[in-house]
């Protein structure tokens, strides 16, 4: 099990991570609000269609500044071909990403898997992420069901675009109504909406998550956490939502509490049929890691330090490279960056992977093995109303901490501590599933 994983995501999945860093053009470097670029007003936003003719070439000055796209401007995507002209080497490592076109079936590799997301679309079809450049082609050919827009969050600007003009509404209009609209991929305006070198949050979900903690996260970091973290869509309004306001709320504990608490009844992706188990799909929450107690690079680190690399083209020109892979597939980073702190990084990463990745797996293994034998005490009646709702709630739990570990692709590098936090949260409660179950 750990070769398979070692093999499929991280050199696979850890290629996408943190892809969403598009936006980050240079540093952690800010500007008064007074030099930062100014969002298009009604009146002009015919410009954005022509916006990339006009674009500053490449070799000017940058403008580090992050800001939040403004709602019902009426803004129209510029597609991100139409910035190639202009900024021919990030185009050209964007659309690098087309060579990671290998998938590798999760439910192949980690059989577990079927049964804990039994009855979810996930149990149908589960395959490792592949190059951005691809995410509108995937969603739309997956074997997992879709109804609303909402899933096409983060995998087409035009979604984007429209929430911003429509609200939320926009999130519950059909899948296929939207499909016919889309121009553009996951691409420059998910990062930079239609102002080259300025990292706008377009996403608004994520400003409103991080609601007074806003201006203490790095621009570079931001710009990948809008698609990078855990969400869930709104019960009422299908919104793609975060389940936490402000960072001290940002950990696995709190919005494990967010989504037995916070609404009418505890929330819910699915309810496992044999079990009763009211379960929770964790996504990707590299964002929540990254900045969660224990990681040792958020304080003076973002994403795009690892993942976007500065480059040389061969006219000389230094560039963000736009290619978004794992710094352990960039020795240019490793040479000129990581080696200052890391002897081996390299050596490093593997023995954390060893680590988190080998521990994930045999706890999916026993968790998987408790669902069924919960599954048969359920249909044998052998357990009180007391003894099932708590074993069906500890469960619930069980599997959101193992997730939170499974689903996140750094498989414990970006914060070892947390993970382990996690995994040795999911064993508590399998102690205690195991404790009535055996009895």
């Amino acid at each position: 099990m750990e070769q398979n994983k070692n093999t499929a995501r991280i050199f696979g999945a850890a290629l996408i991570f943190l892809g969403a860093a598009l936006g980050y053009a240079s540093g952690l470097g800010k500007t008064d609000s007074e030099t930062a670029a100014k969002p298009q007003p009604p009146a002009e936003t015919a410009k954005a269609e022509t916006a990339a003719e006009t674009a500053k070439p490449e070799s000017a000055p940058i403008v580090q500044t992050a800001k939040v796209a403004e709602e019902g401007t009426g803004v129209v995507v510029t597609k991100s071909a139409d910035w190639a002209e202009q900024f021919p080497n990030e185009y050209a490592t964007y659309m690098k990403n087309d060579e990671n076109d290998e998938i590798h079936s999760y439910l192949e590799l980690h059989p577990y898997l079927k049964t804990l997301y039994e009855g979810y679309g996930f149990a149908i079809q589960y395959g490792s992420a592949r190059g951005h450049t691809y995410v509108v082609e995937d969603v739309q050919s997956t074997g997992r069901p879709h109804k609303m827009a909402n899933c096409y969050t983060c995998k087409t600007s035009n979604l984007t675009a429209k929430v911003l003009n429509e609200g939320d509404s926009a999130y519950a209009m059909n899948f296929d109504d939207l499909t016919p609209e889309i121009t553009d991929a996951f691409g420059c305006f998910h990062c930079h909406e239609n102002e080259p070198g300025v990292l706008t949050v377009t996403h608004r979900y994520l400003y409103d998550a991080l609601a007074g903690d806003f201006e203490n996260v790095a621009p570079a970091t931001m710009s990948c956490g809008q698609c990078h973290s855990e969400y869930h869509f709104n019960p009422e309004t299908k919104a793609t939502t975060l389940a936490y306001t402000g960072l001290a709320q940002m950990n696995p504990d709190d919005m494990l509490n967010f989504y037995n608490t916070g609404f009418a009844e505890p929330f819910a992706d699915w309810t496992e049929e044999d079990t009763g188990v009211k379960k929770l799909k964790v996504q990707h929450p590299e964002f929540e890691t990254f900045l969660g107690e224990g990681s040792p690079h958020r304080a003076n680190m973002t994403c795009a330090d690892c993942h976007m690399g500065k480059t040389t083209a061969e006219d000389g020109t230094q560039f963000t490279n736009h290619y978004w892979t794992s710094p352990l597939d960039n020795q240019e980073l490793l040479d000129n960056n990581c080696s200052k702190c890391h002897k081996d990084l390299a050596a490093e990463v593997e023995a954390v992977h060893e680590r988190i990745n080998g521990r994930t797996d045999e706890l999916g293994e026993r968790l998987a093995g408790l669902d069924d034998k919960l599954a048969e005490a359920v249909a044998a009646g052998t357990l009180t109303e007391e003894e099932l709702e708590q074993v069906r709630d500890d469960f619930r739990s069980a599997q959101w901490y193992w997730d939170f570990v499974f689903v996140e692709n750094g498989d414990g590098a970006h914060n070892e501590k947390l993970a382990v936090h996690c995994l040795d949260s999911a064993e508590s409660y399998m102690e205690k599933i195991e404790a009535v179950l055996n009895k």
